[in-house]
């Protein structure tokens, strides 16, 4: 496989993780709004400290 076929191999792969992760937040929170579960996939993806000093509004919202 040529190395442009592997980079879009994995960024495809990597795109499906994020839209699984997606359909897990909701799943589990139905009522939150869109930004509300971007923001707890963030949480998922990168822990709660490094989501929220990149979107400070987590703390705001009180998401945990």
């Amino acid at each position: 496989m040529k190395p442009a076929e592997k980079a879009a191999v994995i960024t495809g792969l990597t795109q499906t993780t994020f839209d699984l992760a997606l359909a897990g937040v909701a799943e589990r929170y139905p009522d939150a709004s869109p930004h509300e579960q971007f923001l707890r996939r963030a949480i998922l993806l990168y822990g709660r400290d490094l989501a929220a000093r990149a979107y400070p509004d987590i703390d705001v919202l009180g998401i945990e």
